[in-house]
């Protein structure tokens, strides 16, 4: 695998207290560059930080993307942003203004400021989502855009803004597209993902829902290669202004993935309850990946069922010290 080769002095990392936020801010960390993380707590956790503060390089800060006047004085001496922070797509049905404002307004914020602070590396995480219903399979960064969720809709507004400052002011941007990312730390509530909120379920001994007819597919990739990613997009010169889909291209269906947690867990007759679709829900993911790996280099090193062991792993420790934040609705994704 390529490894990354520019040396940043200083990066920011929005939504640094969340899944994939705190793992990057590690992996970030161990190189030895300055790192601030910039979070809300909406959604991020401060005990995913918590085991940094022995770095004297590192920095937490509680502020939230669509702050402007605060926001700002975050910018100092940053060369390379990494814009984590997103609304979730478990909660825009809820409230899609807020969802758009995060999405768009957030990642406009925290462009303006990259170009007026000359920063010299933006990396920008995205979804899938932004494709909508697939045309063709498999999709690759070509497929058309049509978003089905106001998620979609907000983060490729999100996309649009990354591409737009990238070809008006020269800013050095490439935007990510993540597929069902899974990993330790992952929020296993009701806006948590959904491998993690069947581990804790099936840990807990209780049914699990699935929103549909389990038959939908799904690409899953392990946290630490979308990290790797992050770190190559950064420091590649071939990564400027380019799109990429950041999905390892294995392939399970909602019902696979039970039957492969319970299999980990030795469960036999796990209970299974169906309910209606979720709107927007998108039926199947199929995902060309040859671009970030010849482009880049980068390969997808944790296969599913590794990823899987290692995520249910982490979660058995986490429950048994009794720090979960379950809530009683669940959603699959």
């Amino acid at each position: 695998m390529r490894e990354p080769t520019r040396k940043f002095h200083k990066a920011l990392v929005t939504g640094g207290a969340g899944f994939i936020g705190s793992h990057l801010v590690e992996e970030l960390l161990k190189t030895g560059i300055e790192v601030v993380s910039l979070d809300n707590y909406f959604a991020g956790k401060k005990e995913n930080l918590a085991p940094f503060h022995e770095y004297s390089n590192f920095t937490e800060v509680n502020c939230d993307v669509t702050d402007y006047p605060n926001l700002e004085q975050y910018f100092d001496g940053v060369d390379v942003v990494f814009h984590q922070a997103a609304s979730k797509k478990t909660i825009c049905l809820n409230d899609p203004r807020r969802d758009l404002q995060i999405n768009a307004e957030g990642t406009f914020n925290l462009l303006e400021l990259a170009v007026k602070y000359n920063v010299k590396k933006f990396v920008h995480a995205s979804t899938g989502s932004v494709y909508g219903e697939a045309q063709y399979l498999p999709q690759n960064e070509q497929h058309p855009l049509v978003p089905t969720s106001y998620y979609g809709v907000s983060k490729l507004a999100g996309e649009k803004y990354v591409n737009a400052f990238h070809h008006l002011y020269g800013l050095n941007t490439t935007v990510l597209r993540y597929f069902h990312v899974y990993g330790p730390r992952q929020e296993s509530s009701n806006v948590g993902g959904v491998v993690s909120i069947f581990t804790r379920l099936m840990l807990a001994g209780q049914p699990v829902t699935i929103f549909g007819d389990g038959s939908q597919q799904r690409s899953f990739t392990y946290v630490k290669d979308v990290v790797k990613a992050n770190l190559l997009a950064a420091t590649c010169p071939e990564t400027a202004g380019e799109v990429f889909n950041c999905a390892s291209g294995i392939k399970v269906t909602i019902s696979e993935l039970v039957e492969a947690i319970a299999e980990i867990l030795d469960i036999q007759g796990q209970e299974i309850r169906y309910a209606d679709w979720t709107p927007g829900d998108i039926k199947t993911f199929d995902i060309d990946n040859s671009k970030i790996r010849e482009q880049i280099g980068l390969e997808f090193i944790t296969d599913f069922k590794q990823g899987l062991k290692l995520t249910i792993d982490w979660a058995k420790e986490f429950f048994a010290k009794g720090r979960s934040a379950c809530i009683k609705t669940t959603k699959s994704l």
